[in-house]
């Protein structure tokens, strides 16, 4: 638990310095060696990602319910935590409030015919693409709860699952939950990161930068916020 607590602050500063060099980067990339470049820096952030869900799989796979627990997390963290981490249809959400405050921000340019290619100038492929993926998730989304549901179910049984197995006992039918529990977890933690990657794919490297950056933002603020609430409590702030 505290190894991983550690790992994910070491994480956390990695991912803002890439996401520095993003910001650092052009703008609005103007060559093919700019496009390349911003490219590879974002899939960087989204290598970054795959790195994070292999440690936390590990940790899963020795401790599960620490996942839920999350005491590396701030409790507004915790608070937003669907099936122990960020619910995946929340990346449709930031899409659509970044290309809309884009938009607004240079609608008059537009409609000059001055083009900037940002998360603003999403096309209508894109739009069309975007809807399709957020169909699909919230199905796998309804899906990963509904196991969860069933998990459940069969955790708050009078009879558990395995009663009046021949050979079985209490303690093998809780680590035959714990292991389904592991289960539901992998699956919402592999929608997570199949989503980033569906999302990031269809995009130009620009409007993919600006995804990354908007997403990792929105992470480290509320995080921040998380962790300064946590220690005003922690000296005295308003309790229960």
């Amino acid at each position: 638990m505290a190894n991983f607590g550690q790992f994910q602050d070491s994480w956390i500063d990695q991912l803002r310095k890439i996401v520095g060099q993003l910001t650092d980067g052009p703008t609005r990339p103007k060559t093919e060696e700019d496009s390349r470049q911003v490219r590879r820096l974002v899939d960087k952030v989204v290598s970054h990602y795959v790195d994070y869900y292999a440690a936390k799989a590990a940790v899963g796979r020795t401790d599960v319910l620490i996942l839920f627990a999350a005491p590396w997390a701030s409790a507004l963290e915790r608070s937003l935590h669907w099936v122990a981490g960020f619910r995946p249809t929340t990346v449709f959400h930031l899409m659509y409030t970044e290309s809309s405050v884009r938009f607004e921000s240079h609608v008059m340019d537009i409609l000059r015919g001055r083009r900037t290619g940002d998360l603003g100038e999403l096309s209508p492929g894109q739009l069309a693409r975007v809807s399709e993926l957020q169909c699909q998730t919230v199905k796998e989304e309804n899906k990963i709860g509904d196991e969860l549901g069933a998990w459940q179910e069969a955790l708050a049984r009078a009879e558990p699952e395995w009663a009046g197995l021949p050979g079985a006992s209490p303690r093998d039918g809780l680590e035959k939950l714990l292991e389904k529990l592991g289960e539901v977890v992998a699956k919402a933690d592999e929608l997570r990161m199949r989503t980033i990657r569906q999302v990031v794919e269809f995009l130009t490297p620009q409007q993919a930068a600006e995804f990354v950056v908007a997403a990792a933002e929105l992470q480290f603020g509320i995080r921040a916020w998380g962790l300064h609430h946590d220690r005003e409590r922690g000296a005295g702030g308003v309790c229960c």
